[in-house]
């Protein structure tokens, strides 16, 4: 548990009863998860031992939440850490929330022994590439997807104009 200057807010590991809000915010990004499957999936990530999923709360609910996976890679020597969940609360944002959590997975994957951290973020959250760029991060390629279920689209976001 680690405790930000930021007024209240916590940084912790997430736990299962974290589920309901973990669909809130996850929600905010434009991916509607029931909180039952939230719940599902929590426990999925918390299982895992080659990643993390550290959430923000402020005096009890969850403001924000990072999660981060790390795999060995074949071009680099060390793994290499993935940030694939980055949210921070619509009403909370601007107070440093972001920047809290991004050190904070900094710290989890450095521990890990990563020595590298990348993220992928939608095209159209403008915002978010701002935010990313002031905190050190370069675009440094594409992602491209594709799904491997017939008649199922790629996961994207049910609103991708919305940030």
């Amino acid at each position: 548990m680690a405790w930000s200057p930021l007024r209240g807010i916590e940084v912790r590991g997430a736990v299962p009863a974290d589920a309901a809000d973990v669909a809130r915010l996850m929600g905010q990004l434009g991916y509607s998860i029931p909180p039952q499957e939230a719940a599902e999936r929590l426990a999925q990530v918390l299982r895992d031992n080659h990643g993390t999923l550290l959430v923000a709360a402020d005096y009890g609910p969850l403001v924000g939440l990072i999660a981060l996976h790390w795999a060995p890679m074949l071009q680099d020597p060390r793994p290499v850490a993935r940030i694939t969940t980055l949210v921070v609360d619509e009403a909370e944002r601007g107070r440093g929330v972001g920047r809290l959590l991004l050190k904070a997975g900094a710290q989890a994957a450095r521990q890990a022994g990563c020595d590298l951290l990348e993220l992928t973020t939608g095209t159209q959250r403008e915002e978010a590439h701002a935010f990313y760029r002031a905190q050190g991060f370069v675009s440094t390629s594409l992602r491209f997807s594709r799904s491997l279920r017939r008649n199922r689209p790629t996961a994207t976001p049910q609103n991708p104009g919305e940030e």
